[in-house]
Protein backbone atom coordinates (compact mmCIF):
# COMPACT_ATOMS: atom_id res chain seq x y z
CA UNK A 1 0.00 0.00 0.00
CA UNK A 2 1.38 3.32 -1.17
CA UNK A 3 0.97 6.47 1.37
CA UNK A 4 -1.30 7.97 -0.92
CA UNK A 5 -3.89 5.04 -0.73
CA UNK A 6 -2.91 5.14 3.07
CA UNK A 7 -3.78 9.04 3.16
CA UNK A 8 -7.28 8.35 1.46
CA UNK A 9 -7.85 5.56 3.59
CA UNK A 10 -7.46 7.55 6.82
CA UNK A 11 -9.22 10.54 5.71
CA UNK A 12 -12.47 8.26 4.68
CA UNK A 13 -12.42 6.15 8.10
CA UNK A 14 -14.95 7.14 11.06
CA UNK A 15 -13.34 8.56 14.27
CA UNK A 16 -14.33 5.20 16.01
CA UNK A 17 -12.20 3.18 13.57
CA UNK A 18 -8.97 5.51 14.14
CA UNK A 19 -9.30 5.51 17.80
CA UNK A 20 -9.97 1.65 17.68
CA UNK A 21 -6.71 1.35 15.87
CA UNK A 22 -4.78 3.97 17.80
CA UNK A 23 -6.11 2.32 21.15
CA UNK A 24 -4.98 -1.27 20.22
CA UNK A 25 -1.89 -0.53 19.21
CA UNK A 26 -1.28 1.28 21.82
CA UNK A 27 -2.91 -1.88 24.60
CA UNK A 28 -0.05 -3.74 23.32
CA UNK A 29 2.83 -1.19 24.05
CA UNK A 30 0.94 -0.83 27.61
CA UNK A 31 0.69 -4.46 28.06
CA UNK A 32 4.38 -5.16 27.33
CA UNK A 33 5.16 -2.07 30.19
CA UNK A 34 2.72 -4.02 32.58
CA UNK A 35 4.22 -6.93 32.29
CA UNK A 36 7.88 -5.64 33.77
CA UNK A 37 6.21 -4.60 37.01
CA UNK A 38 8.15 -5.85 39.74
CA UNK A 39 5.40 -6.44 42.54
CA UNK A 40 7.71 -7.45 45.10
CA UNK A 41 9.25 -3.59 44.69
CA UNK A 42 5.61 -2.34 44.42
CA UNK A 43 5.97 0.64 47.35
CA UNK A 44 8.82 2.13 45.58
CA UNK A 45 8.41 6.03 44.79
CA UNK A 46 10.82 7.68 42.52
CA UNK A 47 9.62 10.88 45.11
CA UNK A 48 7.82 11.37 48.17
CA UNK A 49 5.11 13.32 45.97
CA UNK A 50 5.19 10.36 43.63
CA UNK A 51 2.63 7.21 43.61
CA UNK A 52 3.89 4.19 44.16
CA UNK A 53 4.97 1.29 41.56
CA UNK A 54 1.98 -0.47 42.61
CA UNK A 55 -0.65 2.58 41.87
CA UNK A 56 0.60 3.14 38.69
CA UNK A 57 0.49 0.20 37.43
CA UNK A 58 -2.82 -0.20 38.56
CA UNK A 59 -3.86 3.41 37.55
CA UNK A 60 -2.34 2.89 34.17
CA UNK A 61 -3.95 -0.45 33.42
CA UNK A 62 -7.52 1.31 34.65
CA UNK A 63 -7.13 3.94 32.22
CA UNK A 64 -7.57 1.16 29.15
CA UNK A 65 -11.43 0.95 30.97
CA UNK A 66 -12.31 4.65 30.48
CA UNK A 67 -14.27 4.80 27.13
CA UNK A 68 -17.16 3.76 28.97
CA UNK A 69 -16.93 6.96 31.48
CA UNK A 70 -15.96 8.93 27.97
CA UNK A 71 -18.02 7.63 25.23
CA UNK A 72 -21.33 5.99 27.10
CA UNK A 73 -21.79 8.40 30.04
CA UNK A 74 -22.04 12.20 29.70
CA UNK A 75 -20.49 13.04 33.03
CA UNK A 76 -17.93 12.14 35.67
CA UNK A 77 -18.81 13.57 38.75
CA UNK A 78 -16.58 12.50 41.51
CA UNK A 79 -18.86 13.47 44.40
CA UNK A 80 -21.21 10.47 43.15
CA UNK A 81 -20.40 6.88 44.14
CA UNK A 82 -17.27 5.73 46.51
CA UNK A 83 -14.70 4.60 44.04
CA UNK A 84 -11.99 1.94 45.55
CA UNK A 85 -8.70 1.14 43.37
CA UNK A 86 -8.65 -1.72 42.26
CA UNK A 87 -6.87 -3.82 44.95
CA UNK A 88 -4.37 -5.99 42.86
CA UNK A 89 -1.51 -7.82 44.31
CA UNK A 90 0.83 -9.57 41.69
CA UNK A 91 1.91 -8.93 37.50
CA UNK A 92 -0.81 -11.85 36.93
CA UNK A 93 -3.84 -9.86 38.01
CA UNK A 94 -2.42 -6.75 36.37
CA UNK A 95 -2.88 -8.27 32.97
CA UNK A 96 -5.60 -9.90 33.51
CA UNK A 97 -7.48 -6.79 34.67
CA UNK A 98 -6.20 -4.76 31.94
CA UNK A 99 -6.76 -7.57 29.42
CA UNK A 100 -10.60 -7.18 30.90
CA UNK A 101 -10.51 -3.51 29.86
CA UNK A 102 -8.95 -3.75 27.22
CA UNK A 103 -11.77 -6.12 25.50
CA UNK A 104 -14.24 -4.11 26.86
CA UNK A 105 -13.30 -0.89 25.34
CA UNK A 106 -12.73 -2.50 21.85
CA UNK A 107 -16.33 -3.53 21.88
CA UNK A 108 -17.33 0.18 23.24
CA UNK A 109 -15.20 1.68 20.09
CA UNK A 110 -17.10 -0.88 17.70
CA UNK A 111 -19.90 0.04 18.51
CA UNK A 112 -20.55 3.74 19.01
CA UNK A 113 -22.15 6.01 17.29
CA UNK A 114 -20.17 8.52 15.31
CA UNK A 115 -22.67 11.25 16.09
CA UNK A 116 -21.89 10.58 19.70
CA UNK A 117 -18.12 11.79 19.89
CA UNK A 118 -19.60 15.08 19.10
CA UNK A 119 -21.54 15.47 22.20
CA UNK A 120 -20.77 17.06 24.86
CA UNK A 121 -18.90 15.36 28.08
CA UNK A 122 -18.20 17.04 31.54
CA UNK A 123 -15.96 16.07 34.69
CA UNK A 124 -17.14 17.61 37.90
CA UNK A 125 -16.74 17.36 41.70
CA UNK A 126 -20.69 18.27 42.65
CA UNK A 127 -21.12 22.04 41.85
CA UNK A 128 -17.42 22.21 40.71
CA UNK A 129 -17.06 21.66 36.74
CA UNK A 130 -13.74 20.96 35.59
CA UNK A 131 -14.11 21.05 31.96
CA UNK A 132 -16.81 20.28 29.43
CA UNK A 133 -15.91 19.28 25.65
CA UNK A 134 -16.94 17.38 23.21
CA UNK A 135 -16.29 14.00 23.69
CA UNK A 136 -14.15 13.60 20.82
CA UNK A 137 -11.81 15.31 22.62
CA UNK A 138 -11.91 13.81 25.85
CA UNK A 139 -11.23 10.51 24.26
CA UNK A 140 -8.22 12.13 23.32
CA UNK A 141 -6.92 13.59 25.83
CA UNK A 142 -7.91 11.67 28.74
CA UNK A 143 -7.98 8.23 27.24
CA UNK A 144 -5.26 8.29 25.22
CA UNK A 145 -2.72 11.44 26.29
CA UNK A 146 -3.31 10.59 29.55
CA UNK A 147 -2.35 7.50 29.81
CA UNK A 148 1.17 7.90 27.48
CA UNK A 149 1.55 10.47 30.56
CA UNK A 150 1.36 7.73 33.26
CA UNK A 151 3.14 4.94 31.13
CA UNK A 152 5.76 6.99 30.37
CA UNK A 153 6.14 8.03 34.09
CA UNK A 154 6.01 4.48 34.36
CA UNK A 155 9.03 3.58 31.85
CA UNK A 156 11.07 6.07 33.94
CA UNK A 157 10.26 4.21 37.52
CA UNK A 158 11.30 0.72 35.57
CA UNK A 159 14.42 2.39 34.52
CA UNK A 160 15.37 3.67 38.12
CA UNK A 161 14.61 0.31 39.50
CA UNK A 162 17.31 -1.33 36.48
CA UNK A 163 14.72 -3.15 34.98
CA UNK A 164 15.39 -3.38 31.47
CA UNK A 165 12.67 -1.54 29.18
CA UNK A 166 10.86 -3.15 25.85
CA UNK A 167 10.43 -0.92 22.74
CA UNK A 168 7.14 -0.15 21.97
CA UNK A 169 8.22 2.25 18.81
CA UNK A 170 11.28 0.15 18.28
CA UNK A 171 14.54 -0.75 19.75
CA UNK A 172 15.23 0.27 23.26
CA UNK A 173 19.04 1.16 24.96
CA UNK A 174 18.21 -2.28 26.71
CA UNK A 175 18.27 -4.40 23.61
CA UNK A 176 20.97 -5.97 22.41
CA UNK A 177 21.76 -4.65 18.96
CA UNK A 178 21.54 -1.16 20.37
Amino acid sequence: MNSITLAFQIKFMKQSELFLNEFLQEAASTRKILALVPFDQSDYKPHPKSMSLKALAIHIAGIAGWWKDCLVKDVLDFSVGDFKPKEINNTEELLAYFDGLVSSSETILKEVDEANFDNPWTMRNGEQIYFTLPKGNVTRTWCLNHWYHHRGQLTVYLRLLNIPLVGMYGPTADDSNM
